[in-house]
């Protein structure tokens, strides 16, 4: 399926709203995905997700990554040292700390001229209620409940973030799928969403008649905030 010829209309209207897809393992799969008009495509160094992948496995993925897509890495807990070795390996443009990081670390990330992700969660720690504590390019914001640090997939109150999003860039994420991000966004407001296991087949392996669905109900919607762009 050519994906470019489906979509190459649709994008020159695209929302200012930006995608990412996360939890990808596949170069193929990241060159669909990004074929269809996606922001930015993340990869997991988190050993115990089901979507993790080696540092090896990403610098290929990330090698082919295009030069209008942003590449996104996932850790949680890592130190300063191991996250910059694995950016630099790759050539990441971004890093998305997922777990209980300093203050500290992500300042000292911003310096190395990285797009720094920090999450946040609504029912567990670092709460919405620490944001002061961070300088982060952005804030991704979910649930917080589960086996993993990420969405485990659970829908959530997604308009408890709206006022968040006034004043800090936001990027919503979990229990996003093709079904329920128009009225994620209507009521949340983010400037970026974030999906992973709502365009799956399995695991680490992309749905992309899924995916297309998710980024058309993105590009058609009619939303009414002008996003900051953070990819």
């Amino acid at each position: 399926m050519n994906y470019n010829q489906n979509l190459l209309g649709k994008m020159a209207i695209k929302s200012q709203i930006q995608i990412k897809v996360c939890g990808l393992t596949l170069v193929d799969e990241m060159l669909a995905c990004a074929s269809l008009g996606v922001d930015a495509v993340g990869f997991v160094f988190y050993p115990k997700s089901p979507r993790y992948v080696t540092q090896y496995q990403a610098k290929e993925i990330c090698q082919a990554v295009p030069p209008n897509v942003k590449s996104v890495g996932v850790f949680v807990n890592h130190t300063y040292s191991e996250i910059m070795q694995i950016v630099e390996g790759c050539l990441l443009d971004a890093v998305q700390l997922h777990g209980q990081e300093s203050p500290e670390l992500v300042q000292r990330l911003r310096k190395e001229n990285l797009i720094v992700i920090k999450a946040l969660f609504v029912k567990s720690k670092p709460s919405l209620k620490d944001v002061s504590n961070y300088e982060a390019s952005a804030y991704l914001l979910e649930y917080g409940k589960g086996p993993l640090p990420g969405g485990n997939a659970l829908i959530w109150n997604w308009e408890v973030v709206k006022d968040f999003g006034k004043k800090y860039p936001l990027i919503l994420a979990g229990g996003l799928t093709p079904n329920n991000i128009t009225a994620a966004i209507k009521v949340s407001n983010p400037d970026a969403v974030d999906v992973s296991s709502g365009v799956e087949r399995i695991p680490g392996r992309k749905d992309l008649e899924k995916v297309k669905s998710f980024t058309q109900a993105v590009f058609q919607g009619e939303f009414n905030k002008k996003s900051r762009r953070i990819f």
